[in-house]
């Protein structure tokens, strides 16, 4: 099996058995993306749990839920997103954020590093199609809002 097939084959397996879909309570941030260009769309919410007593970096992705529509790529991309993310710190999911980022903008040249993306490294093709990078990216986009809503909020109530 080529491994542009395999690639293929695990966004398919996520678009059509999608992890941790539907929207979930308790929640700390919550954030609606829209790719205006292709109509697909996400709302995505986050439960940040603070570690050693504080808010910031070193806090607990407890949770991530979402619901959505749109093509199988931005859908395949949010199940992908939660099994990356929950259990891990901000500041390592903000890491995995940027390899993904890197990723999307390497124009089919970039070296995933499966480590650290895992089966997001099955995105490295969509990199290639300018169109579709917003989709794979949408729910990381509001993954990103969410976590920073959920800090926020908690850095008001301090």
């Amino acid at each position: 099996m080529r491994m542009d097939d395999m690639y293929q084959e695990i966004i398919l397996d996520h678009y059509r058995n999608p992890h941790n879909k539907g929207l979930r309570d308790p929640h700390t941030g919550e954030a609606h993306h829209i790719n205006p260009t292709c109509g697909d769309e996400v709302t995505l919410r986050v439960a940040v749990e603070p570690a050693g007593g504080g808010l910031d970096g070193s806090a607990i992705v407890r949770d991530v839920s979402y619901d959505s529509m749109g093509c199988s790529i931005s859908q395949a991309s949010a199940s992908v997103l939660t099994d990356l993310l929950i259990g891990r710190t901000v500041d390592e999911g903000m890491r995995t954020l940027d390899a993904f980022t890197e990723l999307m903008h390497s124009k089919g040249q970039g070296e995933p590093d499966e480590d650290v993306l895992e089966d997001a490294v099955a995105f490295a093709g969509v990199s290639k199609y300018p169109a579709r990078i917003k989709c794979a990216l949408l729910a990381w986009m509001a993954w990103k809002d969410a976590t920073a809503q959920s800090l926020e909020k908690k850095e008001g109530a301090s």
